[in-house]
């Protein structure tokens, strides 16, 4: 996310303001993964963001794939 700002040393900064994110669920932060693949923290807990990154990508599938 902070490269795509043109800050690629934010990162950071970044995880800051996801973390202070009082509409989570509007403004998606749980989305945000570290460069490498790794999920990264999230203040509302690992599991949690587990948990929505596979309900989105549940609801997502193809109708077939579900």
């Amino acid at each position: 996310m902070a490269r795509c700002l043109g800050e690629p040393g934010a990162a950071r900064a970044v995880a800051a303001a996801c973390a202070r994110n009082p509409v989570a669920l509007v403004v998606p932060c749980h989305r945000v993964i570290r460069e490498g693949g790794d999920l990264g923290g999230y203040r509302r807990g690992g599991e949690r963001k587990r948990a929505l990154l596979a309900a989105e990508h549940a609801a997502t599938r193809a109708p077939a794939e579900r």
